[in-house]
């Protein structure tokens, strides 16, 4: 009985972390290139002083989806989406390279070419600064370039370009940021086949009723697991009724 007990007290608990898991997901149905994670539960032994006779259930989050979303049509300039496989390479807080498909870029007010999470872009020669502007134009190349102030319409200078990566997908890993970083923590290198789809912005490749049906999926086996309890419970108050009798 206590195993039995163990064993729905656990799968209680980690199915609550699962619906974190999968609201996570929900939530960030409408976030420009979001990459949903995957969840699945399976069974550990417990080990201790003794042999690992019991079990607990262990909700886990083994990979991220990255299959690409689609592409949504927008017209601004700095709006840009990776064309299949690849990544924007991003300046993480902690001044190491991380990757991002969120193209919705933003020029500071110093200047500094931001992707849609905040984080500096980076270029040749590190995060990727644009000098005063009448107007900016990103090549499918990922090359900035821009019409200065004061310059005729066909007067167009270039500023830098983005790196675009496309490393082995076995090495990636989302961070609590939500941007992706390689395992080994080592800088992927400049892909030249890595295009960017100027005016568009990819969108999110969560599917909404596949998270819905595991929310309620995960939702029914929570319930199933506190009848289990419930049902430890009684049997062992019919156990302590009979010692008492006899």
């Amino acid at each position: 009985m206590d195993k039995y007990l163990y064993v729905a007290m656990t799968g209680a608990s980690q199915n609550a972390l699962a619906q974190r898991a999968h609201a996570n997901n929900l939530a960030n149905i409408s976030t420009n290139g979001f990459q949903r994670d995957l969840e699945q539960a399976r069974s550990m032994p417990v080990f201790g002083d003794s042999f690992p006779a019991r079990a607990y259930a262990l909700s886990e989050r083994p990979a991220t989806d990255f299959t690409p979303g689609s592409l949504v049509q927008t017209g601004r300039e700095l709006d840009v989406a990776v064309s299949g496989n690849g990544f924007i390479a991003v300046q993480n807080p902690s001044g190491g390279e991380s990757y991002v498909r969120t193209g919705s870029l933003n020029i500071d007010a110093l200047g500094v070419l931001r992707a849609g999470n905040g984080m500096p872009v980076i270029g040749n020669g590190g995060p990727i600064a644009v000098p005063p502007e009448q107007q900016v134009e990103v090549g499918e190349d990922g090359t900035i370039s821009i019409r200065a102030m004061g310059e005729g319409p066909r007067v167009m200078a270039e500023v830098d370009r983005i790196k675009l990566v496309n490393p082995d997908i076995k090495n990636m890993n989302k961070g609590l940021d939500g941007s992706i970083y390689t395992k080994d923590g080592q800088p992927a290198p400049i892909d030249a086949n890595v295009k960017l789809v100027s005016g568009f912005l990819e969108s999110s490749n969560v599917n909404a009723v596949e998270e819905m049906t595991s929310v309620l999926a995960l939702a029914k086996q929570f319930e199933l697991h506190v009848k289990m309890m419930n049902t430890a419970k009684d049997d062992d108050q019919a156990m302590a009724r009979v010692l008492q009798i006899t």
